[in-house]
């Protein structure tokens, strides 16, 4: 398996903290992954009240405020925060112990695996936000474009520097390709999107891409630009670019179809949530925790291998019995269909599947009390 996974550096985030009322029924762990989010009293009441704070992963912001607006309706009593501080700093925090629950786009670390251990004794980590990583690209006179890995490194390594080139071509023999240069389009800053992207690089197209895996971009030249935003709005405004972005912020620029197999797959969804289905998890962890080897190289049909899987964190054992209960009952959510589908309205990210969710739900059904 593979062993190499880069930290991802905490990201500045200038946000407020998102602050949203929260909360469940004392049927949270009911095992059926519905979060519990209808009463005791079968009407919709909640007997729940208190606090739970969390930090992490920018990626996961607009989910995680999809996931505390829906929690927020059936249970009123409860003060749900997350601060999307980036998700190095969410793992410092809650290896601190200075929040509830935490957010990441990158599974612990060895060594922050055992720091989080002497904390929680037993450490939650589930995946909970899957996104597709687009690749986007403005081209006059190009609507579709098919390329396979090899293809895809040798442009973002400027090896391959016309559309033209005989080995898009090769991925396109019916399409007619300009002579146009091309211009790839890179994150200037720090960025979980970039590590997943080069990951998938490395992994699928080692001779072609010969560079360490980092949250910072490693080939120097092209353009860059500021967040997803910044690549979104560099490729739409130029003509002959190609750039990696968050799919939900896509917007309404074409995508390449990936070479997988003996296919080629457009990203979607249903095809990015296969990632996890095909992945196995990484060795040597606790029970509980679902960090995964990423099947980048996967030639299973109908899966979009490049996708950012972002992990909630948690403790298995609490100090209290509130503070657990709280934390079980918002996680339960957070993985149920409820959940899921309300962070696919709001960011565009995958649901996992309800097989995934069935082996997840125990985890966070462990979550106790000390």
């Amino acid at each position: 398996m593979r062993k190499t996974r880069a930290r991802i550096a905490a990201i500045a985030v200038v946000s407020a903290l998102a602050l949203v009322t929260a909360c469940s029924s004392d049927n949270e762990s009911n095992g059926n992954g519905d979060g519990g989010t209808t009463g005791g009293n079968g009407e919709g009441g909640s007997e729940l009240s208190g606090t739970i704070s969390g930090a992490g992963a920018s990626s996961q912001a607009a989910a995680q405020q999809a996931w505390q607006a829906g929690f927020l309706a059936a249970n009123p009593d409860v003060t749900v925060n997350y601060d999307p501080v980036g998700s190095g700093g969410g793992r410092e925090q809650f290896i601190a112990g200075g929040t509830d629950f935490g957010g990441t786009d990158a599974a612990l670390a060895d060594e922050e695996l055992t720091a989080a251990t002497e904390r929680c004794g037993e450490v939650i980590e589930v995946p909970v936000y899957v996104s597709p990583v687009a690749l986007v690209f403005n081209v006059e006179g190009v609507d579709e474009l098919n390329l396979q890995p090899a293809t895809i490194a040798g442009i973002f390594n400027q090896e391959i520097t016309t559309w033209n080139d005989e080995a898009i071509a090769a991925d396109n023999p019916d399409a007619e390709l300009p002579d146009t240069p091309i211009t790839p389009v890179n994150r200037s800053d720090p960025s979980g999107t970039t590590e997943n992207f080069v990951e998938y690089l490395s992994i699928v197209a080692p001779d072609a891409w010969p560079h360490e895996v980092s949250d910072e971009w490693p080939v120097s030249g092209g353009e860059a630009a500021q967040g997803t935003s910044g690549v979104v709005q560099a490729v739409s405004g130029g003509n002959g670019t190609i750039g990696y972005a968050d799919a939900s912020q896509a917007r309404d620029l074409p995508s390449v179809n990936v070479g997988v197999g003996e296919e080629f797959v457009a990203y979607s969804p249903e095809a990015a949530a296969n990632v996890l289905e095909v992945s196995e998890r990484v060795e040597g962890r606790g029970q509980y925790d679902f960090a995964y080897e990423l099947a980048r190289d996967t030639t299973e049909a109908g899966t979009y291998p490049i996708v950012l899987v972002s992990y909630a964190m948690a403790c298995a054992t609490y100090e209290s019995e509130a503070e657990a209960e709280l934390v079980r009952a918002y996680l339960s959510y957070v993985i149920s269909e409820e959940g899921q589908q309300a962070a696919a309205d709001a960011a565009g990210s995958a649901p996992i599947s309800d097989a995934l969710r069935q082996e997840l739900q125990p985890a966070i059904d462990a979550i106790a009390a000390g």
